[in-house]
C-alpha cells in the first residue's frame, strides 16, 4: 500500500503592556485575568495568552547595533502621588475610547517598602547600563518625589522619542500567599502595527533573558511570562514597540527579598538591561 505523509498547517498570530499594581485593591485575584477598564464603547476581547509549545512570540531579530538607539524608560508610579490623591485620580484617555485613573500610588511589600522606590531605582540602575552602550535613554519622570505624569503623557514622551523600545517598570501586588513569578504586559488587541511583530520581539527578548537570569515565571497570571490586557493606557496609547514588566509580586516573600534588596534590584537591572540589548541588536 502506498504511503503518504499527512501535514497540517498550523495558523495563529500572537497580538503582543500596564497594569493594576499600583492600587493594592484592584490587584487580580489569583490566577484570573483582571476585567478590562470601563469604556464609553465596548472594549474588544482580549486573545487568549500565547502557548508555552505552540505561540510564542517569535524569537527577537536583530539587525542594528545598541548604539545610536533610543530607549524609554518608564518607572512605575512617583513618590509624590500618595499626598496627590485627587491630581492622580484624574481621568485621562484609556486609549480604547474610554477613560482610567491618571495613575496611582502604587503598591508596596508587607515590610512597607515602596513600589515607586523599587522602579526608580531599577530604572536609573537600567538608565546607566545603557547609556555605557552608547544607548539613548529618556526617562517618563526625573525624580522620585514628584507627582505623575499621567499613564498616557508617559506614553507620549516615548512616540515623542520615537523610541526603539519602552518599557515600563513596575512590581505586583496580589494578595495571594503563593503568587509569585514576574509577567510583561502587552497591549492586546493591538491598535497599530508596534503593537504587533515589534512588541512581540521585545516581550521574548525580555521574557527570555529574566527568565534565564534566574527570575521565575509568574504562577499566577498570564502565561508563560505573557500577559495580553486591553486596560492598560500606557501601552495602548504608544506608537512604538513597549512593554511593561510586572517584575514581581511584592507580596511574596521570596519576591520582596529581591525586590527590597540592593542586590536584588541590580539583578534586575542586568537582566532587564540584557534584554533590551538583545533586542535592540
Amino acid at each position: 500500500m502506498r504511503r503518504r505523509d499527512l501535514s497540517i498547517l498550523l495558523a495563529g498570530s500572537v497580538a503582543l503592556v500596564f497594569t493594576a499594581c499600583g492600587d493594592p485593591s484592584a490587584a487580580p485575584p489569583s490566577g484570573t485575568a483582571p476585567p478590562p477598564a470601563a469604556t464609553s464603547d465596548a472594549a474588544p476581547p482580549l486573545p487568549a495568552d500565547p502557548s508555552p509549545t505552540t505561540s510564542q512570540p517569535p524569537a527577537p531579530t536583530t539587525t542594528a547595533k545598541p548604539a545610536g538607539r533610543t530607549v524609554v524608560l518608564d518607572p512605575g508610579h512617583n513618590g509624590g502621588n500618595g499626598t496627590n490623591s485627587s491630581a492622580i485620580k484624574k481621568q485621562v484617555p484609556d486609549g480604547r475610547g474610554g477613560t482610567k485613573a491618571c495613575n496611582t500610588t502604587g503598591a508596596s511589600t508587607n515590610a512597607g517598602y515602596a513600589e515607586h522606590s523599587f522602579t526608580w531605582d531599577v530604572a536609573v540602575r537600567v538608565r546607566e547600563e545603557l547609556t555605557a552602550k552608547g544607548v539613548k535613554v529618556v526617562m517618563t519622570r526625573d525624580s522620585d518625589s514628584g507627582v505623575g505624569p499621567c499613564v498616557d503623557e508617559r506614553a507620549r514622551i516615548g512616540n515623542q522619542a520615537g523610541a526603539d523600545a519602552v518599557v515600563s517598570i513596575h512590581a505586583d501586588g496580589s494578595n495571594s500567599p503563593t503568587a509569585r513569578g514576574f509577567h510583561i504586559i502587552y497591549s492586546a488587541p493591538p491598535l497599530n502595527s508596534a503593537q504587533g511583530a515589534p512588541t512581540a520581539k521585545l516581550a521574548a527578548a525580555l521574557r527570555d533573558t529574566l527568565r534565564a537570569k534566574g527570575f521565575p515565571l509568574s504562577n499566577y497570571i498570564g502565561s508563560n511570562g505573557l500577559h495580553g490586557r486591553a486596560d492598560i493606557a500606557g501601552v495602548n496609547h504608544s506608537t512604538r514597540p513597549a512593554v511593561m514588566i510586572e517584575c514581581g509580586n511584592m507580596r511574596h516573600p521570596e519576591d520582596a527579598a529581591q525586590i527590597s534588596s540592593a542586590a536584588g534590584r541590580a539583578r534586575y537591572a542586568d537582566a532587564i538591561t540584557d534584554g533590551l540589548l538583545r533586542y535592540l541588536g
